[in-house]
């Protein structure tokens, strides 16, 4: 998981329980809708938008190989070069 995703989640996290807490910390009335429907377009932008940014990354392992030169030896046991190895 490269470090981009981990803010994503951790911001949608974050996002998810600061919204849990707000909605809960009120009294049960009834009243017109107020900033309600921005803190619900806020959550589905943000999961849009982590999703994008997740979708749009490469492969973690994607430019972080180990590679070395490993003998190469033909069937006789003999030396006949090194070859590029990556693990």
């Amino acid at each position: 998981m490269s470090i981009k995703t981990k803010i994503a989640a951790v911001a949608l996290a974050t996002l998810a329980v600061t919204g849990s807490i707000v909605s809960t910390a009120s009294q049960a009335e009834a009243k017109p809708f107020g900033w309600g429907w921005g803190v619900g377009a806020g959550i589905a932008t943000a999961a849009i938008v982590g999703t994008a940014i997740a979708a749009s990354n490469q492969p973690y392992y994607y430019g972080y190989h180990r590679c070395g030169w490993q003998p190469s030896y033909n069937a006789f046991g003999q030396y006949v070069g090194s070859v590029r190895v990556c693990y």
